[in-house]
């Protein structure tokens, strides 16, 4: 049996905070997510990760490791196993919210604990499944359902999952029972679902605002107009003030993402000039050009 370095493998330092190792825990499930990663090796390398997560992640796993790694370990070396007053071994921890424990190697198990002494323990709940979804912004203003396709050790599968109103980027949807099977008759864990969203085109959210950039023509920036606009609540009605241009940004108050207290939703105009095809329009711009005194570079 080999040592582990759990810190090598998730890539931080031995002081790592508990955040930096959170960070670099979900950055590398990200990364070799069988369901993201075209790696041959990607679902060796997320069990690996998944495994350094658990005995780090918890301040007393994580000091009695330090503990043992104190003593000279590095990855890789031969290890036989804690020394005999190790105060590390599987009575210290609770292990009822870990579950799913043939994903951990001999390493770990001989650690916390091995399997004949957990089972001992009774039923035990599976380990929560950690997901991320792109869903399409107009959804999450509305809210809707989403179908998803998941790969794990139990295979693929496909759900459906309700979608609430207002959800915003990073927030989590919590599907109970989904996540990895329970043992000895305990429950599943629960699938976790990180909300993003996919580029829209159109709409951009930036906190509860909504941007969108509109295209007008020359007449109705220099005259001002009334023009339809789109917005993720549906078609409104926009005065443009007269003299506008490029980059001018006027603001539909109420219309942004929805809440306690709703967003806005500015609309940066974008003047856009129309080609001078036909003699006639050649004409008029050669008009315009006489009978402004305009410099746009002054």
């Amino acid at each position: 049996m080999q040592f582990k370095d759990y810190y090598e493998i998730l890539g931080v330092k031995p002081d790592a905070s508990d955040a930096e190792i959170k960070s670099a825990y979900r950055r590398l499930a990200r990364k070799y997510h069988p369901d993201v990663s075209k790696e041959s090796s990607a679902e060796e390398k997320f069990k690996a990760v998944n495994e350094a997560y658990e005995a780090l992640k918890d301040p007393s796993r994580r000091r009695a490791y330090d503990q043992l790694r104190a003593g000279g370990y590095r990855a890789g070396d031969e290890f036989r196993g804690p020394p005999p007053n190790w105060q590390g071994g599987a009575a210290d921890f609770d292990f009822g919210d870990v579950g799913g424990h043939e994903d951990f190697s001999d390493f770990f198990e001989s650690l916390f604990g091995r399997m004949g002494a957990r089972a001992a323990r009774g039923p035990r709940r599976g380990r929560d499944l950690h997901a991320e979804i792109a869903i399409p912004l107009e959804t999450a203003y509305h809210g809707g359902s989403e179908r998803i396709s998941l790969r794990d050790g139990g295979g693929d599968r496909t759900l459906d999952v309700r979608i609430p109103a207002g959800i915003r980027p990073g927030q989590q949807i919590r599907l109970v029972g989904q996540g990895y099977a329970g043992a000895n008759g305990g429950p599943a864990g629960d699938l976790l679902l990180e909300i993003h969203f996919r580029d829209d085109g159109r709409f951009t959210l930036d906190g509860r605002n909504v941007l969108l950039t509109l295209p007008v023509s020359p007449w109705e920036a220099a005259l001002g107009a009334t023009v339809p606009v789109p917005t993720l609540g549906g078609t409104v009605e926009l005065r443009i003030p007269p003299g506008s241009d490029t980059g001018r940004k006027l603001r539909l108050r109420g219309r942004g993402w929805p809440g306690a207290t709703p967003g806005d939703q500015i609309v940066t105009l974008q003047v856009r000039t129309p080609k001078a095809e036909t003699a006639g329009q050649k004409a008029l711009y050669e008009k315009m050009a006489n009978e402004f005194d305009f410099d746009p570079r002054a």
